[in-house]
């Protein structure tokens, strides 16, 4: 029989594994590569460069900068996804998506802080207008993993609301429009909150009767299986109207048995639609094959391939850059491979157009 020993211990034992999983993820670079068996240096390599050079050929501004960009924006790996990392290979393609690299404390020209000006798009504290008739709530400044490439690593979170009841101007406004037909629940994730703030929410949304549907982007089903509760499924059973779910997959690997059983679950949901959105990255997914097999192995999970993004220009993320030319004729390449269910639409956000744009010739 285990015992507890201290309060400590029991909230530990009592707490969704989910939860347990968010608390026990790795935060330090250097525990991240020895966990992989990998060197300490590694984390200074150039993506462009593969894994030229000696140990001893990087300099100590190396080392600095490559501390400067894990401090600006911190190291955060949950166990679930660490698993499925290759051991003592430096160009995981699952690795490359969390490992700080000394380039992103460069001035890369056009990467800014803000690429898509969404602190113009917002109505109220949390609540952000770009597009006609749906509306993003920024539930949350936590994740499940912190992606290198992440568009939103400079959002003022601070800033937004930390309870239902601060949420209640944007609430109102969202119940005052009659064009508001889509509310997108967003971060961070939203599903890094509790079920009990997550069910407030809804029920909140739930009265406001022109709302049609409702839309969740999250990487907790991926990042760690374990978030698609019982609770959870029941929550959005009960919500009666539709709801797409777009998880955010780059690369098949980040599959495993265990995200295949979340998503299973969640398809059993009813009204319940599973997207999948990617952003096309250097080193990480840029081969056609890459991009095929993702497609081929979202859809036996039971979600379609939706977007292929083009790399937001936000700032320390230069070095993810993939030429459009090249992505267009990975795109060509996907459309002789796959059906066309299977091809996601390339597409590129771009700060006060009313749509995504289609990335063409």
């Amino acid at each position: 029989m285990e015992i507890l020993t201290t309060n400590r211990d029991f909230v530990a034992a009592t707490e969704p594994r989910w939860q347990q999983h968010l608390k026990m993820a790795i935060r330090d670079v250097d525990q991240l590569l020895k966990r992989l068996d990998l060197p300490p240096w590694l984390s200074n390599l150039a993506l462009s460069e593969g894994v030229a050079g000696e140990p001893g050929q990087r300099t100590e501004t190396d080392l600095i900068a490559r501390q400067a960009a894990a401090k600006s924006f911190p190291t955060f790996v949950p166990e679930p996804f660490l698993a499925r990392m290759e051991r003592g290979n430096p160009r995981d393609p699952l690795l490359l998506q969390v490992l700080p690299q000394a380039q992103e404390t460069l001035n890369s020209p056009g990467y800014v802080a803000d690429p898509l000006d969404e602190r113009s798009a917002q109505r109220a504290p949390g609540l952000l207008q770009k597009y006609a008739g749906r509306v993003l709530l920024v539930l949350t400044g936590a994740c499940a993993v912190h992606c290198r490439y992440c568009f939103r690593r400079e959002f003022p979170y601070e800033s937004a609301p930390k309870s239902v009841r601060q949420w209640q101007p944007a609430l109102d406004i969202i119940a005052a429009d009659p064009t508001i037909h889509e509310v997108i629940l967003s971060g961070g994730d939203p599903l890094t909150l509790v079920d009990e703030v997550l069910e407030s929410f809804l029920a909140e949304l739930s009265t406001i009767a022109h709302l049609r549907r409702l839309r969740i982007h999250t990487r907790l089903p991926v990042m760690i299986p374990q978030r698609v509760t019982p609770s959870l499924l029941t929550m959005l059973a009960a919500w009666q109207r539709p709801v797409s779910f777009v998880i955010h997959v780059n690369h098949a690997r980040e599959i495993d048995g265990d995200v295949i059983q979340a998503l299973m679950q969640l398809r059993q949901v009813p009204r319940l639609q599973l997207l999948n959105q990617s952003v096309l990255l250097r080193g990480v997914n840029d081969q056609a094959d890459t991009l095929a097999t993702l497609s081929e192995s979202l859809f036996a999970a039971g979600v379609l391939p939706y977007y292929l993004h083009q790399l937001d220009p936000v700032s320390g993320t230069a070095h993810f850059h993939v030429p459009t030319s090249i992505g267009l004729q990975l795109v060509d390449k996907l459309r002789q491979l796959l059906p066309g269910y299977l091809v996601p639409r390339y597409v590129k956000e771009l700060p006060h157009k009313p749509y995504k744009t289609l990335v063409t010739a």
